[in-house]
């Protein structure tokens, strides 16, 4: 079994010393608690305002702040995943997440399909690649973020690359209580892997967050779930097959994704 912690917490805006010594307070408690892998939100280390971030982020603060969160999981012996503007070559900001091994070192990177909202539009470049998945534990992970993840096609990408844990850090203001509660579970259900949600809590920049982070499990069931303010669950993925309770059917194998193609869609 493998043992996951997920963090939902506020973040104060570009205020990445606060931010990052309550990742670390949560990496150490996930930690002592037996977690092999802690699930922050969505551009957590840096607060979730995208007009500001665009405005006022030094991108040069970006790699120190990425050495840090490195070191949390190295000190604390926990795998993490983190959520970060990255500028590329061309000069456009993405949001990404990272998933590092308990050395700080970099399993798999993700850059947000779908953006929400004008601000997000404005502030940032919807990326294209797939997400990728990476053995973590004897379970086959991979990574979406946040509105990606109410997309069937996002984690059926995931799912047919043979991912059976999906990890979601996600910024949800108050006001879209269906998404944790019946997308998420949903997507678990469909695709017959573990879904792991971690959303802020309190208000940002003026954006007042949902909390209610959950993890559902491949039958649809909710493994841990997350009133609205902070908090950090537990709960169990199975290894090295987090279908076992997907039941009896099947939808994975029953794809027929060659007629899908001729309906011209």
């Amino acid at each position: 079994m493998v043992l996951l912690a997920v963090m939902q917490a506020n973040a104060a805006v570009l205020d990445m010393d606060a931010n990052c010594r309550a990742v670390d307070e949560a990496a150490g408690k996930a930690a002592a608690a037996g977690a092999r892998l802690l699930l922050t939100p969505e551009l957590f280390p840096v607060g979730y305002a995208p007009l500001r971030l665009r405005a006022e982020l030094d991108p040069s603060l970006l790699p120190p702040l990425r050495e840090t969160l490195a070191e949390i999981a190295r000190r604390h012996g926990i795998a993490l995943v983190y959520s970060l503007p990255a500028v590329t070559a061309a000069g456009e900001w993405r949001i990404t997440a990272t998933l590092l091994d308990v050395t700080g070192a970099e399993l798999l990177s993700y850059a947000k399909v779908h953006l929400f909202g004008p601000e997000e539009r404005a502030a940032f470049a919807a990326a294209g690649a797939a997400p990728g998945v990476v053995d973590f534990h004897g379970v086959k992970t991979s990574l979406v973020i946040c509105y990606d993840v109410e997309f069937p096609e996002s984690v059926r990408a995931a799912a047919v690359r043979g991912a059976g844990l999906l990890l979601v850090p996600t910024a949800l203001s108050e006001g879209f209580d269906a998404v944790p509660q019946v997308l998420v579970r949903a997507r678990a259900l469909e695709n017959q892997l573990t879904v792991a949600y971690a959303n802020h809590s309190g208000a940002e920049d003026g954006c007042d967050f949902l909390g209610g982070s959950v993890v559902a499990a491949p039958d649809g069931s909710l493994l841990a779930s997350a009133g609205a303010g902070e908090e950090l669950l537990f709960a169990e993925v199975p290894e090295p097959d987090v279908r076992a309770a997907s039941g009896e059917v099947a939808y994975l194998r029953d794809l027929r994704p060659a007629v899908y193609r001729s309906w011209g869609n």
